[in-house]
């Protein structure tokens, strides 16, 4: 690095915004405000007789079945599997989506190769893939994994595609001005500059692979939150299918909030609003 480039480096470090601690208590707070006062709410008026609370239990009870399952034992079995489900249809999916999403975004030819297939079977419902999975892969982990795969698969390769047709030609330009390599033009201009939006179609696949995670473990799975949710319509348990709900709630904000920590230093040279409101 030159020193004109150093000072530069330097003048941007001391200039940058401090970015705010991830889960700070007064972020946490707000954060807990309207759910914890919503179920209070709840709660009050099932205990003052004001509603019934058998469809909807109060969330004493959805605590009480939590209690439950984690004496038996069974909580943390539903949720690691859920959990590993997950991680592994998420860096299948995710692993394909930016391979085929650069490809498509950085070459023409692919593109009209690939996208008019790939967005035709984007508007394929979730449930329509379960029988076919099945006949391919049976009724195991490989079909579940293969439907959460396919989930994440298409936002992260939407996201990173758009990302890179969406580059600023001015900033091609500059690099041209400085006469940098296409090595050199690839690290220090279009990556940084397709980094925020494929964080984001990131954490949209994750997301959707959580949506996905559901009608993957419908497949005759014996472990698992989904498990938890038909288990409990069956056998007509309202709060054990609203401590499924919940524990899927809090298993995806604690992912996106990993994956966020994660990425956070590579995307830390931004000057955003986000940063200073």
């Amino acid at each position: 690095m030159s020193a004109e480039e150093g000072t530069l480096a330097g003048a941007a470090s001391r200039s940058a915004p401090r970015l705010p601690r991830l889960g700070s208590p007064r972020a946490l707070a707000l954060g807990l405000l309207l759910p914890v006062s919503a179920a209070l709410g709840w709660e009050i008026a099932v205990a003052a007789g004001l509603a019934e609370g058998r469809l909807l239990p109060p969330p004493s009870r959805v605590i009480a079945t939590f209690a439950a399952l984690h004496a038996r034992g069974d909580l943390w079995v539903h949720v690691a599997t859920t959990l590993w489900r997950v991680a592994v249809g998420f860096a299948l999916g995710a692993a394909a989506g930016l391979a085929l999403g650069a490809l498509s975004g950085a070459s023409r030819l692919a593109r009209e190769a690939l996208d008019p297939t790939l967005q035709a079977l984007r508007a394929i419902p979730s449930i329509a893939w379960v029988p076919l999975f099945i006949l391919w892969l049976g009724i195991f982990e490989e079909s579940k994994i293969a439907l959460i795969a396919v989930g994440v698969f298409f936002p992260v390769y939407l996201g990173v595609c758009d990302a890179i047709l969406s580059i600023d030609r001015k900033l091609i330009e500059v690099s041209r001005v400085f006469r940098l390599s296409r090595l050199a033009t690839a690290r220090r201009v279009l990556v940084p500059a397709v980094l925020p939006e494929t964080i984001t179609a990131l954490r949209s696949g994750l997301g959707l692979g959580f949506m996905f995670v559901v009608a993957a473990e419908f497949m005759g799975a014996s472990e698992g939150l989904g498990y938890l949710l038909i288990d409990g319509q069956q056998m007509g348990k309202p709060d054990q299918i609203l401590a499924a709900i919940v524990a899927f709630a809090l298993l995806g904000k604690a992912c996106d909030l990993v994956l966020v920590a994660a990425t956070r230093p590579l995307v830390a040279w931004q000057d955003v609003a986000r940063d200073r409101l």
